[in-house]
């Protein structure tokens, strides 16, 4: 009896020790009720905040480590790769985010440039000899008909160089952020200090226009990017398929599916010949 009645006073000590660090309010009922509490409380998952946001296909372990702080965060992550536990190198959580976001805003300005020139030579507003489907404009080499100043490949091999130096400093930026501020770059290295955050570095250069200037509208916008980051990345999927399989441009096949929607279509263009 006396050990029993030992066990059951230190049970309740614990479970009012655990219910203070929680923040409850202290109960006077029976020691089963309160052993329950600590149980239910324990097995609820950490959320830090965005606990309201929409969940999409969210699993018990992606809710662990997808608490809302990212923009555009649903708890969707069925192959785990944001997942802390089991990273390493270029796979971790913080690369993948900053990763999808640069990717997003390199889609979104590919979706519009790829599909601009058949509008503009649509409208008359650009000649009709550089209103070509976007394969067709030398980002491709084997399918560039267009005559630049150089031909295809030097451009190819000129636009992976320069890209390059663009990547590299940005890698630099991220691995330390603030480090292009010091380092000279034709005296514009005053306007590329960055925010701290690598992902968004605002000032005259990146943010002209001065858009979220509180915390709230800075969120909304920073989730809209990447919807449409997203969005475009599918887009420009899309691009890549419609060009290999109709052989025009995504402007084109617009016309087309619009023009006769029966016969222009998905299941039509997926034929086997």
């Amino acid at each position: 009896m006396a050990t029993q009645a030992l066990v059951s006073s230190s049970l309740t000590s614990s479970v009012g020790a655990a219910r203070q660090r929680l923040g409850a309010k202290p109960s006077f009922g029976s020691s089963r009720k309160s052993a329950s509490f600590v149980v239910r409380a324990g097995a609820t998952p950490p959320v830090k905040q965005g606990a309201d946001r929409q969940l999409w296909f969210a699993s018990k372990q992606s809710l662990t480590y997808l608490d809302g702080s990212l923009p555009g965060d649903f708890g969707f992550d069925p192959l785990g790769l944001s997942d802390p536990e089991g990273t390493g190198g270029f796979i971790e959580p913080k690369w993948l985010a900053y990763g999808e976001v640069i990717n997003g805003r390199f889609a979104m300005l590919g979706a519009a440039g790829a599909i601009a020139p058949e509008i503009f030579g649509s409208l008359g507003l650009i000649p009709p000899e550089t209103a070509l489907p976007w394969f067709k404009t030398g980002v491709i080499p084997p399918a560039g008909t267009y005559n630049y100043w150089a031909d295809p490949y030097t451009l190819f091999v000129l636009e992976m160089a320069l890209m390059g130096f663009a990547e590299h400093r940005r890698f630099q930026d991220w691995a330390k952020p603030g480090s292009m501020g010091k380092q000279y770059f034709l005296g514009l290295e005053k306007f590329l200090g960055g925010s701290g955050d690598p992902a968004y570095p605002g000032g005259p250069l990146f943010n002209p226009l001065g858009f979220g200037k509180d915390e709230k509208s800075m969120k909304e916008l920073k989730l809209k990017e990447i919807k449409n980051g997203r969005l475009a990345m599918l887009a420009i999927l899309g691009y890549f398929i419609q060009g290999l399989v109709t052989g025009v441009g995504p402007y084109q096949n617009l016309l087309d599916h619009l023009s006769d929607p029966v016969n222009n279509n998905i299941l039509t263009s997926l034929k086997f010949h």
